[in-house]
């Protein structure tokens, strides 16, 4: 019979905000155990490891913050980092704070009950059982893979991979006939790389994307001792723009301003790259007319790249608001087209009809292939959660709760389930933000809060039904303020079948940041908090 382990806290999910989480609760006096499903420390950068892989955030600007000293010996050598670059930071971080003694790797979490007879948490994992009075749930919002439901993947008698979940020991595509579906961003990222390597790339387009160039370059040292000198202050600078980047919005906006003036602006940001494109402007995510005018940029700019002009259209299809889906950022993604080893397939016109033993048949033809890699991303934000069977109060599970969509209060906490925190859950900016300024927002949070708590003499704290619903009603009203939700996109779960279409995440990083200041300032209004049991 497997041992009770107990703790005063457990944290499901050694990523960013699990290392955080444990480094905060330990310097606290909280007996804390982070229990890991992979075989090593990193969370989505030590599963995404597909050729390509890199950060859409700057270097300088995804890394943590608590601790000076860290991010003065630690020097990112590009502007964008590449995925080994990023685990080797964060096992330098496990390693840096002597973190590995509270990990439990190489177990995943099959079951969290909540016990109301004792205010704890009891947890599976891997035949394990731990209890705890707090359970945080640390499962990243992109960590769920989702696979597409195409028949005939079981007969197929090449290899085949999903972007997330790829071997640790690489894969060679030299020489290979290689198929990849889906044009998200670890499609953008992946196919400029497996061309390069492969005999021929065919590229299943349902969906064409919007992608800014990163111009990606070495980071120049006297740029990174000056960036290091004002850290502190850029980060808190970070901490109240919309997106949480660095990077200042302006008042200007898009309808109003003459259209060379415009176009200077758009051309002056397509050349520093990155997703500072989209801050152009003040209205582009809330006037249509504003963001067509970014759009068309970006698609001239496709077609100016693209020598077919067949396959330049095809690429410059977006039926989207630019922006309103996660906007990519590549290397060389659009010129990868003008290769003579890489052919595009328009599923719009001709839909995948199954997968057969040795390769792809669409409506109009197959297309032969040794290799096929899913591209095709994942159950963002909820999917890692509904894979465990998290159960609160009277045995009712989150599956049941978020039937019609996910309700929680502050993307932090749900009612009914007491003692249980997710970490940039759907209903804050999460993806909607640079996810390390997200994440360490939502760790110092939820580790005062459990400081207040035991200072209080408190065991127990739950969102309350009224405040859940006013802020799910107070998600939806910003985002129906955007065009935001004109996309179909993974934020309102559009890629799953069967998920209900909610736009999940918040709008509005420094709003948001506030917002929570100020609810915990009020004694954590919106929750009940009780005695412990």
């Amino acid at each position: 019979m497997a041992e009770q382990r107990d703790v005063d806290v457990v944290v499901v999910g050694a990523g960013f905000a699990g290392l955080y989480l444990l480094h905060r609760l330990r310097g606290l006096g909280f007996r804390t155990l982070v229990v890991e499903a992979g075989d090593g420390v990193g969370g989505t950068w030590y599963w995404n490891r597909y050729p390509g892989a890199r950060c859409d955030v700057e270097s300088l600007e995804y890394q943590y913050s608590f601790s000076d000293e860290l991010q003065r010996e630690w020097n990112w050598t590009e502007r964008y980092a590449t995925q080994p670059e990023i685990l080797a930071y964060l096992n330098h971080v496990a390693d840096r704070f002597d973190l590995r003694r509270d990990i439990q790797l190489g177990t995943r979490v099959t079951s969290a009950v909540y016990d109301e007879a004792t205010d704890h948490w009891a947890i599976e994992a891997g035949g394990d059982r731990i209890r705890a009075r707090f359970c945080i749930m640390a499962t990243g919002c992109l960590s769920a893979a989702k696979m597409p439901e195409v028949p005939g993947l079981d007969r197929f008698e090449g290899h085949w991979y999903h972007t997330g979940a790829w071997p640790h020991e690489g894969v060679d595509f030299t020489g290979r006939r290689v198929g990849v579906i889906g044009t998200g961003s670890s499609g953008i990222q992946s196919i400029p790389a497996i061309a390069k390597q492969a005999a021929h790339l065919t590229v299943f387009q349902r969906t064409p994307n919007f992608s800014v160039p990163a111009q990606n370059a070495p980071l120049d040292p006297d740029y990174v001792r000056q960036y290091k000198d004002r850290y502190a202050e850029l980060r808190r600078q970070a901490n109240g723009t919309p997106f949480g980047f660095q990077e200042l919005f302006p008042d200007t906006m898009a309808v109003g301003t003459p259209s060379e003036a415009r176009d200077r602006e758009y051309e002056a940001r397509w050349q520093r790259g990155g997703l500072i494109f989209l801050g152009a402007f003040a209205d582009l995510v809330f006037s249509q007319e504003a963001n067509d005018t970014a759009a068309d940029f970006v698609r001239a700019k496709i077609r100016e790249t693209v020598k077919d002009p067949e396959t330049a259209a095809t690429l410059a299809g977006q039926d989207f608001p630019i922006g309103t889906k996660r906007m990519c950022v590549d290397i060389d993604y659009y010129a990868t087209f003008n290769r003579n080893n890489v052919t595009l397939v328009d599923l719009r016109k001709t839909p995948i009809e199954a997968i057969t033993p040795s390769g792809v048949r669409t409506r109009a033809a197959e297309y032969p292939v040794d290799d096929l890699v899913f591209a095709t991303g994942f159950d963002a934000m909820t999917g890692a959660l509904a894979r465990i069977e998290i159960r609160g109060r009277g045995g009712r599970t989150l599956q049941d709760a978020w039937s019609d969509g996910p309700r929680t209060y502050l993307g932090l906490a749900m009612a009914g389930f007491p003692n249980l925190f997710t970490i940039t859950g759907p209903g804050s900016p999460s993806v909607l933000s640079n996810m390390a300024v997200s994440i360490e927002q939502h760790v110092v949070w939820v580790t005062e809060c459990l400081e207040y708590l035991r200072a209080h003499g408190h065991g127990r704290i739950e969102a309350t039904a009224e405040a859940e619903t006013e802020w799910v009603q107070h998600v939806s009203d910003v985002g129906n303020s955007t065009l935001f939700p004109l996309a179909n996109s993974w934020y309102v779960g559009a890629n799953v079948p069967g998920k209900p279409r909610v736009f999940m995440p918040y709008i509005g990083f420094g709003t948001y940041a506030a917002k929570c200041d100020e609810v915990a300032a009020a004694g954590y209004a919106g929750f009940a908090v009780g005695a412990n049991g």
